[in-house]
């Protein structure tokens, strides 16, 4: 796997460099918001490391900007602690968060924790089964991990896709945040449910229409094609 480390203080990412390295990844860095966005159009890393403090521009436009161009999973590593920051980010497609200071270890095991989910392959490394789910113009592709909505593709996070496919099983009915979380985020998130609600609102914002996914008062959320 080859990660894109996006940071502007030389000393931080030296040491993620070298952590990364340890744990048998392939790393690069960049200082800047545009160089990352570079370097995703060029080379097409396989993972990124997202600070949001960068000297050009903010970390959550090049977080935007990126997913606008792959889906290639994110992960923001930030000092900024505050809810507010940490859904926004969500919403705008990054696939976890990280608050600075934080352990190599923590780091290396959410890096597999998100690549796991995001290949969705079976012991032997072979695809899945070609599983499709649809609801009215809405198709959703497990094999192709494609979305499509009225034939036009809609370009979702992994974490989105899967929260998506999820809700997909079983339109109509009415799933509980925290089965969200157990189902979706395979038992390694520990944060507040309100990540649920920050990819629901990214979802639906890409759906063109919030009625694609009901919000239950107290319960959690359902899928139903817009009446």
């Amino acid at each position: 796997m080859q990660i894109l480390v996006v940071e502007d203080d030389e000393s931080v990412a030296a040491g993620v460099l070298e952590g990364l390295s340890r744990a048998g990844f392939g790393a690069s860095h960049v200082g800047t918001g545009g160089g990352a966005l570079d370097v995703v159009r060029e080379l097409c890393p396989d993972f990124i490391l997202l600070d949001l403090g960068l000297p050009d521009m903010d970390g959550t436009d090049v977080c935007r900007a990126i997913r606008a161009l792959t889906a290639t999973p994110i992960i923001v590593v930030s000092a900024r602690d505050e809810e507010i920051d940490r859904v926004l980010a969500l919403e705008l497609g990054a696939d976890d968060y990280l608050v600075k200071p934080f352990g190599m270890r923590e780091l290396i095991a959410r890096i597999r924790a998100v690549a796991r989910r995001s290949e969705e392959r079976l012991p032997d490394g072979r695809p899945e089964a070609d599983i499709s789910r649809n609801i009215g113009g809405l198709s959703i592709d497990q094999r192709s991990r494609r979305v499509a909505l009225d034939g036009v593709e809609v370009y979702l996070t992994a974490k989105e896709f899967e929260l998506l496919y999820f809700l997909a099983a079983d339109p109509g009915a009415v799933f509980e945040r925290r089965e969200i979380l157990r189902a979706v985020w395979d038992g390694d998130w520990y944060g507040t449910t309100k990540t649920v609600d920050a990819h629901i609102a990214g979802i639906r914002k890409k759906l063109g229409d919030p009625r694609w996914i009901e919000a239950v008062r107290g319960v959690g959320f359902r899928l139903g094609e817009p009446g």
